[in-house]
């Protein structure tokens, strides 16, 4: 002969579907209903973190300040279209292609760019290793620092649930960064623009 063992008593799934949790107290189901229990569990959410603990590091400042660094490397540029007109004829030639990118200069910000590019995925690891140190819990991959501005605002997100109240600094100067940004290069675009169109109006012969 066999026996099925009697549930303990606890929290069931309610078997009249109602999609709570049920009270089983070894011989029936009672009335009393609980709310189940969300599948983001206790384990998946972050620890907060004390009060006391700083949630901005060196590294995210300069992180966030790198932008506007490439931004300013555009004024090392300085391009020059050199029209040289050849007489009795309406054709014009330029003598120096390379000037058209900014001469060996073109070379040397493409350079730095590559080091402040390299400079940003760094600080940000060294961000991520820090906060990890202080005691946040999974904090936001570095490793998505290879998309730029992705970075910062993650960091800040996931800082901001552990921190209420704190962490989120840094995306408002990300948005002040890229504004600083955009403004830098629309005016070096305008210069550089009416640089050129004077150049080619003393230069370029009349019917060329």
């Amino acid at each position: 002969m066999t026996y099925e063992a009697t549930p303990a008593p606890g929290w069931y799934p309610d078997p009249h579907g109602s999609g709570a949790l049920r009270w089983w107290d070894g011989t029936r189901w009672s009335d009393q209903l609980a709310p189940a229990p969300s599948p983001y569990t206790a384990q998946q959410r972050r620890r907060p973190l004390d009060s006391g603990t700083p949630v901005y590091t060196v590294w995210i400042w300069l992180v966030v300040a790198i932008p506007a660094l490439s931004a300013c490397l555009l004024f090392l540029l300085q391009p020059q279209v050199l029209f040289h007109g050849v007489p009795g004829t309406s054709r014009v030639t330029i003598p120096d292609p390379l000037a058209l990118i900014g001469g060996p200069m073109y070379f040397v910000v493409i350079g730095l760019s590559w080091l402040l590019t390299a400079a940003f995925i760094v600080f940000s690891w060294l961000d991520y290793r820090e906060l990890l140190r202080r005691g946040v819990e999974r904090p936001f991959h570095w490793a998505w620092s290879f998309l730029g501005v992705v970075y910062p605002i993650g960091r800040s997100v996931i800082v901001r649930g552990v921190a209420p109240g704190r962490g989120l600094a840094p995306i408002w100067v990300t948005i002040g960064v890229y504004a600083f940004s955009l403004i830098v290069s629309t005016i070096w675009a305008i210069r550089i623009t009416t640089e050129i169109i004077g150049t080619a109006t003393q230069n370029v012969p009349l019917g060329a």
